[in-house]
């Protein structure tokens, strides 16, 4: 899933590509689409974005005509349109020529040039959308890379919100305090502070302060001027300094952004340094559980003592090309192959089972008919012949009773 550092580069994608090009014409969106239409047309407009937290604004700005009154005739806007993007699971911009459009382009801003060019929101799992006219969601808190003082104050300032009283795992993804942390980020956080994420969150967070001294480099000073009689102080005093957990919130992801985040070029995607860069999740060694909303945390050691009970790790998934959120067109191709090659399988077996030539079928009747019949003479025969053996062997004592019983009338006649 996208997060902060993500939609961070996504929009320094769409200044640096659409920079200097001139859109025109309607905004159009996909069929399948159930987000919102985007009521925009215009002659002429170009388009630029910012970001915050996890939410992308496209500003499409009209660009001023020499004709006034042609934009009222002809119905063009007149006035800028802001248009917030959240990304949800897969969502991403590409800039492309109009016969290159990806598969899953939802929404469309077409260049006033030959060839004509596209800027397209892409999102394979159509969990992203899009408010025209849209602001920053207000249950949002301040960004967690660029609006730092904000975002400590907001968090240091609500400790006694019961969203502070889940696993500190559980409230770095609340948007309302954390907005931007998302799940790879709050396990390398996690990680590199020694935390377990099953600890009560407000626990961590309790002693740390809406200011922080070791922002803009008065850390160093801080810890040049400060003066105890016992080193074994200073370094406990450098270790609290360090293990802060919202300036890691700050800073980690700055470290995506300034190392290209998760390789965000729709063009050529490239995660080696991404891959380089995490120590926990995903990474051989360490260890994974669902959360309480079924999010999975990767971590080492002791999870903490609010861990789920009989909570088990989710199967290990291979990782080839799972963190390719932009470029899908050649995994398709290969899935697409292999299903019409199984499908002609399979085909092919059906047929070969159930077609068969008519002689075939003409003859089977017959053939079974013959057997019946050569059966049934068989059977008659045999019978027959056994009729014949018991006559024979019935005939010798026939004759023998019937010439006895011929005598006894003799000499009863002759007696008489």
């Amino acid at each position: 899933m996208p997060e902060g550092p993500e939609l961070h580069l996504a929009s320094l994608y769409v200044n640096k590509m659409c920079n200097g090009v001139v859109f025109t014409g309607a905004v159009r969106k996909s069929e399948v689409s159930k987000s919102p239409e985007v009521p925009f047309t215009c002659e002429a407009y170009r388009i630029t974005a910012a970001s915050r937290g996890k939410e992308v604004k496209l500003t499409l700005t009209p660009v001023k005509s020499d004709h006034p009154k042609q934009g009222v005739q002809t119905e063009q806007a007149d006035q800028p349109m802001d248009i917030v993007f959240r990304f949800g699971m897969s969502g991403y911009f590409r800039f492309t020529t109009d016969d290159e459009l990806p598969k899953h382009s939802h929404l469309r801003f077409y260049s006033k040039e030959t060839p004509c060019r596209v800027l397209s929101f892409v999102d394979t799992r159509r969990f992203g959308s899009w408010q025209p006219n849209g602001t920053w969601q207000p249950d949002r808190g301040p960004c967690i890379m660029f609006e730092y003082k904000s975002f400590r104050e907001n968090v240091v300032s609500h400790l006694s919100d019961r969203a502070f009283d889940r696993p500190i795992c559980e409230a770095l993804l609340n948007q309302k305090f954390f907005n931007g942390i998302g799940n790879y980020l709050r396990a390398e956080i996690l990680f590199r502070l020694n935390i377990p994420p099953f600890v009560p969150a407000r626990t961590v967070l309790e002693g740390l302060e809406s200011e922080d001294l070791c922002d803009s480099g008065d850390c160093v000073k801080n810890e040049n001027t400060k003066k105890s009689p016992d080193r074994a102080k200073t370094r406990v005093v450098k270790e609290e300094e360090a293990a802060d957990l919202l300036r890691l919130c700050h800073t980690v992801p700055l470290e995506v952004v300034n190392q290209g985040g998760k390789g965000y070029d729709p063009e050529k995607a490239d995660y080696s340094d991404f891959k380089a860069w995490l120590q926990c999740y995903y990474v051989d060694g360490m260890t994974s559980i669902r959360d309480h909303n079924g999010r999975t945390m990767w971590f080492k050691g002791d999870p903490g003592p609010m861990a789920p009970k009989d909570s088990k790790s989710p199967k290990a998934k291979k990782r080839v090309k799972k963190e390719d959120d932009h470029d899908y067109t050649q995994k398709k191709k290969v899935a697409k192959s292999r299903s019409e090659l199984t499908a002609k399988k399979i085909a092919v077996k059906q047929e070969t089972a159930t077609k068969t030539p008519k002689k075939e079928k003409d003859a089977r009747p017959q053939e079974a008919r013959r057997k019946k019949a050569k059966t049934r003479s068989v059977n008659t025969a045999q019978r027959e012949e056994s009729e014949n053996a018991r006559r024979r062997k019935s005939s010798p004592a026939e004759t023998t009773a019937g010439s006895q019983r011929r005598s006894s009338r003799v000499t009863r006649q002759n007696s008489k």
